[in-house]
């Protein structure tokens, strides 16, 4: 009978393989392997060549502002469009200038001693916010309704004696000396009121022209 040849089992290890050493095998290879992939990957430094990174174009430096451009009356400009910019109608207009004129005036009377000069500075601003803020249909009434503002809110800081009588007499005393401030506010106003209504004119002509067909 043919009897087949059985191949012994052979021990030990295999050709071709170089046997692992006792750190690599088990949980230590394991971590070994981790050490050694974190070591073979190409450690990225800040920027090309490991020097400093560089920021990017167009980007300002941290820590550096960036540098406001345009002319000091330009940033002046855009800092009044960023203002509130509400639209009062003729009789709004009046009760605000009035109403911040009496606060005013008893402010000055609190701090100042009810001084005729820091009531009169104080009044040119007012004549100027009244006749920003006033409606395109009712620009002509801010240069009426700064005056009688004036003259309300200076009832407070007027010299006024005993009775009504005494009270009209240091009102009217106070407008005269103080003349000035009311017609200066008043032409502030006036003035305002004309630039926005020469705008308002030439816009509505641009706009006209642009409708009419060549």
């Amino acid at each position: 009978m043919e009897q087949h040849r059985t191949r012994p089992a052979q021990y030990g290890p295999r050709r071709g393989r170089a046997p692992l050493p006792p750190q690599g095998r088990g949980a230590g290879g394991a971590a070994v392997g981790r050490v050694g992939r974190a070591v073979a990957r190409p450690v990225v430094g800040p920027g090309a060549g490991g020097g400093p990174r560089r920021p990017a174009a167009g980007r300002p430096a941290a820590g550096r502002p960036a540098a406001r451009s345009g002319p000091p009356v330009a940033r002046a400009l855009r800092a009044l469009r960023g203002m509130p910019n509400p639209r009062l109608t003729g009789l709004g207009s009046g009760l605000f200038c009035a109403a911040v004129m009496l606060v005013l005036g008893f402010l000055d009377q609190l701090l100042f001693g009810a001084s005729l000069t820091v009531y009169g500075v104080l009044f040119l601003p007012v004549c100027l916010l009244t006749a920003l803020w006033v409606r395109r249909g009712d620009l002509l009434t801010a240069p009426v309704v700064v005056p009688i503002a004036f003259a309300v809110g200076l009832v407070t800081v007027a010299e006024s004696g005993k009775g009504l009588g005494g009270r009209l007499m240091g009102l009217v005393t106070a407008l005269a000396t103080e003349a000035g401030w009311l017609y200066g506010g008043t032409l502030v106003a006036g003035s305002t009121v004309i630039v926005r209504r020469i705008r308002l004119l030439r816009r509505r002509r641009a706009a006209a022209r642009d409708r009419t067909p060549a």
